[in-house]
């Protein structure tokens, strides 16, 4: 993921977030599933700070929502999935960003309720012309 992208996701969610009253924290992943952008919003609970990161990096990992993984995981029952790769988060609010049909990174909100961690996600993806799925109908 190219700096400029990630600025304009944080820029993005932060934007989102401010119009429905949340203090939120974001993290942004690159396809390898390193930090590239963080900002912690102020009054954003401080123990969302790593949760939004392992949001970021579970969604690059598996390059599926963090709430897909969840289902997943509940589905298959398999048992401490969460406790693997220093620990995934299982519930929505991490998202893949696909650009052109390719996983280019991931984003992770945390402040909120997870639906509403999970449409900020989805909103700055938008918003950022890139896409949380790997098809062709990207804006």
């Amino acid at each position: 993921m190219l700096f400029e992208q990630s600025q304009k996701l944080m820029a993005d969610a932060v934007e989102c977030s401010r119009q429905m009253g949340i203090n939120i924290n974001v993290a942004v992943f690159d396809q390898g599933g390193n930090l590239c952008a963080f900002l912690r919003m102020d009054n954003s609970p401080l123990g969302s700070v790593e949760i939004a990161q392992k949001k970021a990096r579970s969604a690059v990992l598996f390059g599926a929502p963090t709430e897909a993984l969840g289902q997943l995981v509940k589905n298959q029952r398999l048992d401490s999935f969460e406790q693997t790769n220093n620990g995934l988060i299982l519930f929505a609010g991490g998202e893949p960003v696909y650009q052109q049909q390719r996983l280019i990174g991931g984003v992770g909100i945390s402040g909120g309720a997870a639906a509403e961690d999970k449409e900020i996600a989805l909103t700055a993806i938008r918003m950022s012309g890139l896409s949380n799925t790997r098809t062709k109908d990207e804006s």
